[in-house]
């Protein structure tokens, strides 16, 4: 049968019918795809997003910048005429390209067997971070404040004593110290181990750290106590301090002999003892602890050669661009010492860790060359008689 142009717009108009039209939703989709109003947003929502990216890499970059390199050629120019020359090799082969200073000396004589980088450490000193927590300890103990393992209520409600508060550089613990000890008595105990005024003789270029005249306003005693706020050490002085520690209480001029006669006529001078035996040993396992599994644990070499040192670490105030990474330490071998100190300045890579780093190479590089083979001893009855003899010194 043939159809008729009638019947096929019937079916057409059916079909139509059948299908219904396109869904409201289906046609806003496909005109919100199309909108330009929509792809100009687009495009701007993520002009915003960029900016925002690029302003906070910027702040970030303002936030982590630093006015001292990390590295520098820190042994140029230095006179070393007079100095250990296994100790000096040693030390400059541990310091390496970074920017710092490192101080070597004997703590039974106060000879000084090496200075790298003789500018930065004769200068007017840094703040001490956290080594001067050593301070803090011998006068917290000698004032009765605390006994070696009297444990300390600190935030969290969790105690610590000292064994741990050294070993792990509890700020909050010093803090507290040093707010119950005061301004008055920090200072008295300061000034008796020596800083605040120069630690060597006949040292021309040394110049003096410094102790402030009051608390800083900013913490306090407990800031000056935790952190070293408003002090200047320099590396000689440091060295002079941890001498005292590991001699048990002489507090020696530190000298820098520069030519074999003034090697040939060295004469040890004790400028004041300390009777501070007691509470020396009292921190010592604090400082052993710090090397074994604490903050300075990157100095440990050998358990048969202990290192016991304090590390610090923090931005110095006086210029903000410069970081610090101090270590002051000594070591104990069969009776035989030696006192490293080692203080980088820089940028992030500067820290007390990577400064412990440094004085633990110094010391496995003179254990590997059987250095304390050679180092003679000191006794006690030795250091009694120079004591006596030279107590009057300038």
């Amino acid at each position: 049968m043939r159809s008729t142009p009638y019947a096929c717009l019937a079916v057409l108009l059916l079909l139509i019918a059948v299908a219904g039209p396109a869904p409201a939703t289906t046609q806003r989709k496909q005109v919100k795809k199309a909108s330009p109003r929509a792809a100009v947003k687009t495009v701007g929502s993520s002009a915003k997003k960029k900016n925002a990216k690029r302003t906070r890499r910027v702040h970030r970059r303002v936030v982590d910048s630093w006015t001292e390199s990390d590295f520098a050629d820190s042994a140029a120019g230095d006179k070393t005429a007079g100095e250990d020359p296994i100790v000096r090799a040693a030390a400059v082969e541990a310091l390496g390209r970074l920017n710092g200073a490192v101080v070597v000396s004997d703590p039974y004589t106060g000879r000084i067997l090496t200075v790298v980088n003789q500018k930065l450490a004769y200068q007017g000193g840094f703040q001490p971070c956290s080594t001067i927590k050593l301070v803090t300890s011998l006068a917290a103990l000698s004032e009765g404040l605390v006994e070696k393992d009297t444990p300390v209520l600190l935030p969290g409600r969790i105690s610590m004593d000292m064994t741990g508060a050294l070993s792990h550089s509890n700020n909050p613990y010093f803090a507290r110290l040093g707010t119950k000890l005061g301004y008055d008595r920090m200072t008295y105990y300061a000034r008796l181990l020596g800083l605040g005024e120069k630690a060597g003789l006949g040292i021309t270029a040394e110049q003096p750290g410094v102790w402030p005249d009051r608390a800083p306003s900013n913490g306090g005693a407990g800031m000056m106590a935790s952190f070293g706020e408003g002090i200047r050490l320099t590396p000689l002085g440091l060295a002079s301090l941890l001498g005292t520690i590991a001699n048990g209480g002489f507090l020696y001029y530190l000298q820098h002999p520069q030519t074999e006669r003034e090697i040939q006529n060295f004469v040890p001078l004790v400028k004041r003892h300390l009777d501070v035996a007691h509470w020396i040993a009292s921190i010592k396992p604090g400082l052993q602890a710090a090397v074994e599994y604490g903050t300075a644990r990157r100095a440990n070499y050998d358990p048969v050669e202990p290192v016991l040192g304090k590390t610090g670490t923090c931005t110095d105030t006086r210029q903000p661009g410069v970081h610090l990474g101090w270590f002051g330490s000594f070591n104990e071998v069969g009776g035989k010492k030696l006192v490293v100190v080692v203080l980088l300045t820089g940028g992030r890579l500067v820290r007390g860790p990577v400064a412990a780093a440094v004085a633990g190479a110094i010391y496995r590089s003179l254990s590997g060359s059987n250095y304390w083979v050679n180092l003679g001893v000191i006794s006690p009855a030795a250091l009694i008689s120079t004591r006596t003899c030279c107590a009057a010194a300038p």
